[in-house]
């Protein structure tokens, strides 16, 4: 038998090769070119649905997980940035979500590059853009449309309409109606939800207490008739009269609380009063040695600038809850506070049957009912939300339909808050046995009106954009840090139609791991599954 020898392709095999090596390029040109391409988040403008550059944190104080922006780190061409002292300007300090603890150790804590998003870019050649779609495209700042720079940012203005950005919300007016015809845009639930960001999850309030801060969520010191032994999970037996509630206080702690707590030891918790929810975001608390801030103030630690700490109230709230019902008789009330009104949802527990209401005589008919789920003895997962001039109901995680619509009026309620707006949660238990846990409360996003850019005097409590035919209106989710349509001046505010790529459709790589989450165990590029999904 002859020895074996090397197999040495034909010159066909050869031919055969080259071509599928051509045709699966020029497939996966076409593919980029006209249907989908991927996209590497570069800043945090669009946080938190979409992550720039960014430290992943957990708060050594409470044990709060968060997310702290990066994008000071670098340039725009990604190449590292310098402080004053030539040395690289690493993001140093960052501000805990939940109990406001600065943490001023962190340069040694990676910094992970931005989400990379896939986005489709032949949807809008079959529909038209939609309202809150994510989407991507040229910028147009520069008034020109052979921009090279790609933007992403949230769709709030279709062609035609009128914009106007107040307290918050986002209101439209079509066509040459009357001003007065502006009427507020509610966001479709399956958007509000992941749009919501956190204000305080109890979860973490043992390790805050166990310092001496204060808890936030007190029951009626008055009726006594909820009890706790972990901050955590509370529990009535359903015998005490009337309305028994367990109430949400937002009492913060400030910088200089935790640097004097530091420095003595001790607490006054008499000091720590409840104050409004803001627009705070922790992401954009991160600081460096030597930024212009902590060198205006003169100090060894970068303290976080006020307006990274939120400088507007946020009346739009939600609470998320588990509720384990223990008995076949009584009511459960779910209690959202603003401006002065009280917005609630009773439940029968008999019955199942839902009823939201508003506080105001101006409001006896409104009166949206529902059957629920939750139905005798049971445990339920409840989300409430008041956001957009409209409640929202959802039982283990569906929506609830109710009877009639439960959006409101948009000149409901006043416009500033009152000492009401410092406990503007509570959950109530009427005549039933229950126990209370996993107590979150969030906020919606606050779009933030830049009166500078058309109203230089701020007189006016709103700001407006126009727009024409083919043209969109866009902003950043991160309203604060956002380089979008407000800045963009009062002639070039707007994205041209020929500018748009495409709709992001899903994060399909968020920055890797070094290890397998919960094991440790060591594992370069790790993929992180928990943070890809679609983008909402």
């Amino acid at each position: 038998m002859p020895a074996a020898h090397g197999y040495i392709p034909s010159p066909a095999a050869i031919r055969e090769m080259i071509e599928s090596v051509v045709i699966a390029f020029v497939l996966a040109f076409l593919f980029r070119t006209f249907e989908t391409e991927a996209f590497v988040i570069p800043t945090g403008s669009m946080a938190p649905t979409l992550m720039g550059r960014h430290k992943d944190l957990e708060c050594p104080q409470c044990g709060c997980p968060y997310q702290l922006s990066a994008s000071s780190e670098v340039r725009p061409d990604g190449a590292p940035k310098r402080n004053r002292q030539g040395g690289p300007a690493h993001v140093t300090a960052g501000t805990c979500p939940m109990c406001r603890y600065t943490d001023t150790n962190l340069s040694k804590d990676t910094s992970y590059n931005g989400d990379r998003i896939l986005v489709g870019k032949l949807i809008y050649q079959f529909h038209e853009p939609r309202r809150w779609d994510v989407i991507v495209f040229k910028f147009p700042g520069d008034g020109r449309t052979d921009s090279q720079t790609n933007f992403i940012k949230r769709l709030i203005g279709l062609p035609g309409e009128t914009v106007r950005i107040q307290n918050g919300d986002i209101w439209i007016r079509r066509g040459d109606e009357d001003d007065e015809d502006f009427h507020i845009e509610r966001k479709r639930a399956e958007k509000l939800l992941p749009m919501l960001q956190p204000v305080f999850d109890n979860r973490y309030m043992p390790r805050i207490a166990s310092l001496g801060w204060p808890e936030r969520w007190r029951p009626d010191a008055a009726q006594g008739a909820w009890n706790c032994d972990d901050y955590v999970t509370f529990q009535t037996d359903g015998t005490a009269a009337g309305e028994n509630w367990l109430r949400y206080e937002h009492r913060v702690p400030s910088f200089r609380q935790w640097q004097n707590f530091f420095a003595s030891g001790e607490i006054v918790a008499g000091e720590v009063e409840p104050r409004w929810i803001t627009d705070f975001m922790a992401y954009n608390t991160g600081r460096y040695p030597g930024d212009q801030y902590a060198r205006h103030q003169n100090l060894p630690c970068p303290e976080p600038p006020p307006d990274s700490l939120g400088c507007h109230w946020v009346g739009d709230l939600a609470l998320c809850c588990t509720v384990d019902v223990r008995g076949e008789t009584g009511e459960l009330i779910f209690e959202l506070r603003k401006g002065g009104r009280r917005f609630q949802c009773r439940i029968d527990v008999s019955t199942g049957r839902a009823t939201l209401s508003v506080s105001g005589d101006d409001m006896l008919q409104f009166r949206p009912t529902a059957t629920t789920a939750v139905r005798g003895p049971g445990r339920h997962d409840i989300r409430f939300s008041n956001c957009d001039n409209q409640m929202l109901l959802w039982i283990d995680g569906r929506l609830v339909s109710f009877d009639s619509t439960t959006a409101y009026d948009k000149h409901l309620g006043n416009t500033q808050p009152d000492e009401d707006d410092k406990r503007p949660v509570g959950v109530a238990s009427v005549g039933v046995p229950v126990e209370i846990s996993t107590l979150r409360v969030l906020r919606d996003i606050y779009y933030i009106p830049l009166f500078s850019v058309q109203y230089p005097s701020a007189e006016r409590p709103y700001v407006d954009f126009s727009l024409e035919a083919d043209q969109f209106f866009v902003l950043g989710d991160n309203s604060a840090y956002s380089k979008d349509g407000r800045l963009w001046g009062t002639n070039n505010h707007f994205v041209p139609r020929e500018l748009l790529i495409g709709k992001a459709l899903f994060i399909y790589w968020p920055h890797s791991w070094d290890r397998i989450p919960y094991v440790g165990v060591p594992f370069p590029y790790f993929p992180n599954f928990k943070d890809m999904g679609l983008v909402r």
